[in-house]
């Protein structure tokens, strides 16, 4: 049988948890009835999701400071003015 392109095969991959990681992966399993693979699996997929969403998000940021969209600003500037109003916060 030959699997249609724009399909992935399905492969088993082999992956190593910390003890305590593991155990809490099973005790999920077992408190909502799903497969450690599927809950693996799930945990994954949302992962990646979140990381393509981040990373689209600091390429948009990076494409509009180098197009001039937007003015980067000096870190030591903004700590110090977000130390400001902490200050100012904690005096009224």
């Amino acid at each position: 049988m030959t699997v249609p392109q724009g399909l992935s095969k399905l492969t088993i991959m082999e992956l190593h948890l910390k003890p305590e990681t593991e155990a809490r992966l099973h005790e999920l399993a077992a408190t909502t009835g799903r497969a450690p693979d599927e809950l693996v699996e799930d945990a994954m997929t949302g992962y990646f999701a979140e990381l393509t969403q981040v990373r689209n998000m600091l390429d948009g940021r990076y494409d509009d400071i180098k197009s001039g969209r937007a003015k980067p600003i000096d870190g030591e500037e903004t700590f110090a003015r977000l130390r400001q109003k902490s200050q100012g916060r904690r005096g009224s």
